[in-house]
């Protein structure tokens, strides 16, 4: 037992299940995404979505006001202060280096679009649930400076 963790090498899922379940995980056009792109044209908004010439494929973009948004999920995104982001208990070995991948990775196109001129917010799943302070902090991030 490592730091709490059970390192359990038995997936509970065949090969073939876990295949057609990890197939279902979607990085474009999700629930919490739309629920961000809704806020945004209700506020009045217009924006550009996943423009693959910026670092990190930002999932709104804002070309007149030069800033983007990102929307992360709490677990793929390491979302550490929140009740929803939680470390796999097994194949710590596969879920740890992926994890802290996309956080790494998250971290230096935030990093490369601040130093390309760029406004950067993130959105997390979990903020969500409070809709109304979401749009605020979109107001507050594309009107101020």
């Amino acid at each position: 037992m490592k730091s709490g963790f059970v390192d359990v090498s038995l997936d509970p899922l065949s090969p073939a299940e876990r295949s057609e379940r990890m197939s279902r995980v979607r990085s474009e056009g999700t629930k919490p995404e739309a629920a961000v792109r809704r806020l945004a044209t209700a506020l009045g908004y217009r924006y550009r979505l996943h423009k693959r010439n910026l670092p990190g494929t930002p999932d709104l973009v804002f070309p007149g006001r030069k800033k983007v948004i990102f929307v992360h999920g709490c677990f793929w995104h390491q979302h550490k202060r929140c009740r929803q982001y939680r470390m796999p208990r097994s194949r710590l070995s596969f879920w740890l280096p992926k994890l802290q991948g996309n956080a790494l990775r998250d971290r230096a196109n935030r990093a490369k679009l601040r130093k390309q001129g760029w406004g950067v917010l993130v959105i997390w799943e979990c903020q969500l649930k409070k809709p109304n302070l979401v749009s605020e902090r979109i107001v507050a991030f594309l009107e101020g400076e």
